[in-house]
């Protein structure tokens, strides 16, 4: 099932891709023939390759994330360290956000390149068990192979909302990060823990806490929301326009059934 949905995953990001490109194809062969194709068809390749290298560096340096080592976090080191051995993982690099939000993500080029950002917000508010439950739903992520397409995906939209193509960006991000990845990464983080409803906790907590301290959706970290465990922005204006997360009842209740709380 997973298999089948990554390949759509990839295909509703290659069709975007395509669609957007045509033009621009399209138009070089009207005026300069094959030889003009050729060119912007390096041109438009070039981009999405930039675009990809550069993904990781957009994110995190919207969310002015600075990186941060077992000596100085030896409790989150530990903690994202014990999940990613579990999940067989290579251990991602640790990013502190000074966001007052409560919010974490995963970016990456790869599964083996990987950047874990939790905000300060995060690490006030929630309780250990908490916290590890979000830190598995973020390499949940990353072990169901969607890091790389979603990675580029911000980097695409930050371009689009830099360009002030709002509207353009918020279209992509709904094609390329469908609300139904995250129901599979709160269930697979879910198996990862043991715990499910830690998580279920953790995402009540986060969900109350953003509605009162959103982010800004403008530029680059418009771009990221959709990498975030939780909405950020807010449920009106162009917040509600990038909004690529299912509602919080839901995935709560989906919890509660995966741990068999009686209803």
């Amino acid at each position: 099932m997973h298999d089948r949905w990554l390949s759509s995953h990839w295909l509703r990001t290659a069709a975007l891709a395509a669609g957007l490109c045509l033009p621009l194809l399209a138009a070089a062969f009207a005026i300069a023939g094959p030889l003009g194709l050729a060119a912007a068809a390096a041109l438009a390749a070039g981009c999405a390759l930039t675009i990809f290298l550069f993904s990781e560096r957009t994110v995190l340096t919207a969310l002015r994330a600075r990186a941060v080592g077992e000596v100085e976090r030896p409790d989150l080191y530990g903690m994202v360290r014990e999940l990613s051995t579990s999940a067989r993982l290579p251990v991602p690099r640790v990013y502190i956000s000074p966001a007052r939000q409560p919010n974490v993500l995963a970016v990456g080029r790869s599964c083996r390149r990987v950047s874990l950002c939790c905000t300060e917000g995060l690490l006030r508010s929630l309780t250990t068990a908490e916290l590890r439950a979000v830190l598995a739903h973020e390499l949940a992520h990353v072990s169901r192979r969607e890091i790389v397409v979603s990675s580029w995906a911000a980097g695409f939209a930050a371009v689009l909302s830099l360009a002030r193509l709002r509207p353009l960006a918020a279209l992509a991000l709904r094609v390329t990060a469908p609300t139904s990845r995250e129901y599979g990464a709160d269930a697979s983080g879910a198996l990862m823990t043991g715990d499910p409803m830690a998580l279920a906790s953790a995402l009540r907590k986060i969900d109350v806490c953003a509605a009162s301290l959103p982010l800004p959706p403008s530029g680059s970290l418009a771009a990221s929301g959709h990498l975030m465990i939780a909405h950020p922005f807010p449920d009106d204006g162009y917040g509600r326009l990038f909004l690529t997360h299912p509602p919080t009842r839901e995935r709560v209740r989906r919890l509660e059934a995966l741990a068999g709380y009686p209803r």
